[in-house]
């Protein structure tokens, strides 16, 4: 009987941020598909529980700010290959300390900043996901077309009985980004949530908990704060158990999208050419995009600003909250 070859260890790189960790999903999803290879993913610890519960890795590297932090416990694995999809100093740095053959995909910098700067759009009509893609080249994979990945443990599955929610009958509302410039302003919330119908599971970390009482007070009636109660897991299976969700270019939104969800997403300062919207795989569409038209200040920024550049933030105080909520309400119908 041929004894069975030894699997080659691969390091998956992605050091940023809750969505993009989503959004690599199906690249490990592939790797660990084509049983040949040992997944081992390097990342912030602060970003740990993303893959907490994924089968597809088989250890994680967690480092706090600096991937050359656990540089000897990297250096001991003797990986075979390096799939880098963070591409920036501190991964090339990391790579050239390993000595380990690497690649990565095209990061269209250049492209995204003439688009910033100039509003010239020579972005590829590619998702972000299609483009990680192209670091595997050499490898042996297949891609299968199911979308993203996200995997709640059972003991951060939420008991919506407790709080009066039904599965599939709410609208989860993320009220968070990782940059102003990015979010949802209370008051196109409370406009919402005034004539959206059903009940509402108010989503975000402790920065949002202060407007998630507001809002929840407001509206007691139909809306209830997890903001600053739930972590990334508890708030992972509330979105999947929801029948829709409004959410902003956060990496909540990325997680829905896993989940299959349909998501309606108001954009501010950035944009879907980026590359970085709902992937679904092969599976229908189910995202609605919201945003401002022949806005000529968008996009600002491919990440996003603590506050609007302009000081009048149109991109998202100008968004057509009716048209929002007969979407939001024909959905639950």
């Amino acid at each position: 009987m041929q004894a069975k070859s030894t699997p080659k260890k691969i390091a998956v790189l992605r050091f940023s941020s809750i969505g993009d960790i989503v959004l690599i999903s199906p690249i490990l999803r592939s790797l660990r598909q084509a049983n040949k290879y040992e997944i081992h993913f390097v990342t912030k610890r602060s970003f740990a529980e993303v893959n907490l519960h994924n089968n597809n890795v088989n250890k994680q590297h967690l480092f706090d700010k600096d991937p050359r932090e656990i540089l000897g416990d990297l250096k001991s694995e003797s990986f075979d290959f390096v799939v880098d999809l963070q591409k920036n100093i501190r991964s090339k740095r990391l790579i050239r300390l390993l000595g380990v053959t690497s690649q990565s995909f095209p990061k269209l910098n250049i492209k995204k900043w003439v688009l910033v700067n100039f509003k010239i759009d020579r972005m590829p009509d590619v998702h972000i996901v299609d483009r990680y893609f192209e670091a595997l080249q050499g490898l042996e994979y297949e891609k299968d077309g199911a979308g993203l990945d996200m995997f709640v443990g059972q003991e951060n599955e939420m008991d919506l009985s407790q709080h009066g929610l039904e599965a599939g009958s709410f609208t989860a509302v993320v009220l968070g980004a990782a940059h102003f410039t990015k979010r949802i302003p209370q008051s196109i919330l409370e406009q919402v949530l005034d004539k959206i119908e059903g009940k509402i599971a108010l989503i975000g970390g402790p920065s949002e908990a202060k407007m998630g009482k507001d809002l929840a007070n407001k509206y007691a009636e139909k809306a209830l704060n997890f903001c600053g109660s739930t972590g990334l897991q508890q708030s992972a299976s509330l979105l999947n158990q929801s029948k829709q969700v409004l959410t902003a270019d956060t990496g909540m939104m990325h997680i829905a999208a896993a989940f299959q969800k349909k998501i309606i997403i108001l954009w501010g300062n950035t944009v879907p050419q980026f590359g970085m919207y709902p992937y679904y795989g092969d599976q229908p569409n189910k995202a609605h995009f919201f945003s401002v038209p022949e806005l000529s200040c968008r996009p600002c920024s491919k990440i996003g600003f603590d506050a609007c550049p302009k000081g009048h933030f149109d991109c998202m105080l100008k968004q057509d909250v009716g048209q929002i909520v007969r979407i939001l309400n024909q959905n639950l119908a």
